[in-house]
This record gives structure tokens, sequence and C-alpha cells, in this order.
């Protein structure tokens, strides 16, 4: 298996299920020192992270990034040793086919990528509880992760 030492969760506008998907990871992670980030693949404007999912997140005990506004993906940000996660199948598309540094082997579907039939759902506009739902199968996903990174 190969070493990452930077993972990247990417979502349309990075306000939601990426960042949401960071800091569930930070939480796993105590000790390894891989760099977590998240990002937007259309960010107009920096905006922070949707109130729901920043809610959920600190019912669940993680105090997310103070100040955390959504930053647009960068070709620069996917290096050798770099993995990217999609929140679904378009979004990855577009990564590979906008991102020189993007491909088959450094870019995948969360979901597929740890075995799920099913893709993140996209809670955006739903009531809170879809949130909490999120946040459950975000953290079931991140423990998969962590075994199939070995990190």
């Amino acid at each position: 298996m190969k070493k990452y030492n930077k993972v990247i969760f990417v979502e349309k506008t990075g306000t939601c299920r990426a960042p949401m998907a960071e800091g569930v990871l930070r939480d796993i992670l105590v000790t390894d020192p891989i760099e977590v980030c998240s990002k937007g693949l259309v960010v107009l404007f920096p905006e922070p992270i949707n109130q729901k999912a920043e809610a959920v997140l600190i019912s669940n005990g993680i105090n997310f990034k103070e100040n955390y506004v959504s930053s647009q993906l960068q070709n620069e940000d996917i290096t050798e040793s770099t993995i990217v996660f999609a929140m679904e199948e378009a979004i990855r598309y577009k990564i590979i086919e906008q991102f020189e540094n993007a491909n088959e082997d450094n870019t995948f579907i969360l979901s597929d990528y740890v075995g799920d039939e099913l893709e993140i759902i996209n809670p955006y506009g739903a009531p809170l509880q879809t949130y909490g739902l999120c946040y459950e199968s975000l953290r079931n996903t991140m423990k998969k992760l962590v075994k199939i990174l070995e990190i």
C-alpha cells in the first residue's frame, strides 16, 4: 500500500461534506502526522462551513477549525503523495478532467474506495437530522479509510 502524506476531500463548494469528512478524519487520527484538508471544486468566494454541518460536528465533540472558509482545489494541491477523495462520481470525473496532477491512481470516490455501495449523501438544505445521518455515514467511512490506508 502506497503511503500518503496528504488527504484531500472534495465536493462542489467545500462547505459541507468535505469539511465534515476532514473533521471526522482529524478526530480519528490523533497521532499520525498526515495532512488532511477539504476543498471545493467550484468556490466563487470563500464561505464558512455550513452551520448545520458545524453543529453536528460540535455535538459529536469535534471542534472544527476556527475561521474555516472554503477554498478552491488547485492543481498544486495534488502531489505524488496526495490522495484525493471526491464525494460523488461527477466530482471525481471533473477533478480528473480539470487538474493535470489528478488521475485514476490518486483520485477516488470516497465510498467506492472503502467498499460502500452508496455515495455519501449530500444533506444540503435538509433538516438537521439528515446532517446527523451524513455524519454517521462519514464516521463509519473514515474508520474503514484509516484501516485501508494504514494511517
